[in-house]
């Protein structure tokens, strides 16, 4: 299904810097929801703060999809597909990692993320997606050693999280790992923008029924102007900027290489920690941070013929 991985990114292809330029905002919008739901969920429930970042990225993509010229309304045969994707990356991805969150901490939730490059990279093999490397599989355990090595520098306690937080992350990370790879076929098909408006609309729909238990709009406007401003950041940035750059990628470049790039969002935290909350920087952000990015860089010029895909009943819409 689909179209085969794109070869290795090379810098001077006009076209990849334009993914590298993609993937590297998707990082640095991404470190930054970790910090912006962890405020957002002092003020209100997680299931609160899931719910109304999704009415508002579903807002943004039905006016995206009434504006840009073509279909607006997937294929018959694609809504399947898209009901499945939208229940991967909304109610299943969200409600556990933000009741996970809650729980454990936000250093804790970067590590635990830290592992979906590699369950992409296994379920793309068990798909066909792509073909064995033990130069990709090299490169994902370098980065997930960076990423180890640059959160357990900012000490054992707050990279330490509760059982039923870690469990409830993972279930997150292991529907990430789901849409993006069951994700790659279908943007091939459809594009980026349409496919991931598609999909998020999808799962804002099936956030609707649970609007009387978890709504609590008096809660809401009870805020604080900066809890207030972390829900936008997680609905527009996060939801909608941020997935649209993610199918971009995949629909450039294979989807393990895509992954690798979340371990750059732990490096990027801690430096957004520098920043903006005067947090030391010590001398494991710079290892961890070097080992994540020749991680990355091995996984990127991984040479492999391209595997046969199996056809796909999807048809794009006339």
């Amino acid at each position: 299904m689909g179209t085969a991985p794109a070869g290795p990114l090379n810098s001077s292809t006009p076209s990849l810097r334009g993914v590298y330029a993609a993937l590297l905002i998707q990082v640095l919008i991404s470190a930054g929801t970790y910090l912006a739901a962890k405020r957002a969920m002092a003020e209100l429930a997680p299931l609160t703060v899931v719910f109304w970042r999704f009415m508002l990225s579903g807002l943004v993509f039905v006016a995206l999809l009434a504006l840009v010229p073509g279909p607006k309304l997937p294929p018959r045969n694609a809504w399947g597909r898209i009901l499945f994707l939208g229940l991967m990356a909304g109610p299943v991805n969200q409600v556990f990692f933000f009741t996970g969150l809650s729980r454990s901490t936000a250093a804790h939730g970067a590590l635990l993320y830290s592992l979906m490059p590699l369950g992409v990279y296994v379920l793309s093999l068990a798909r066909g997606q792509e073909r064995a490397s033990t130069r990709t599989l090299a490169g994902i355990a370098v980065a997930f050693v960076g990423v180890v090595v640059l959160l357990l520098g900012r000490g054992l306690a707050e990279a330490r999280g509760s059982l039923t937080g870690d469990l409830l992350i993972l279930c997150a990370v292991m529907a990430w790992v789901v849409y993006t790879t069951e994700g790659k076929p279908f943007v091939a098909i459809h594009g980026p923008l349409r496919a991931t408006a598609w999909c998020m609309t999808m799962a804002t729909v099936m956030m609707l029924p649970f609007a009387p238990f978890v709504a609590n709009p008096q809660a809401l406007v009870a805020t604080s102007t900066l809890a207030k401003g972390c829900i936008v950041y997680l609905g527009l940035l996060t939801s909608v900027v941020a997935y649209v750059l993610w199918y971009y990628a995949l629909s450039k470049v294979s989807a393990s290489k895509v992954a690798i790039f979340s371990n750059l969002q732990p490096a990027a935290t801690a430096l957004a920690a520098w920043a903006l909350l005067d947090e030391a920087l010590h001398w494991e952000i710079a290892v961890g941070g070097v080992l994540v990015l020749a991680g990355v860089r091995l996984t990127q010029t991984v040479v492999t013929k391209p595997p046969v895909l199996a056809p796909t009943t999807d048809r794009p819409a006339t």
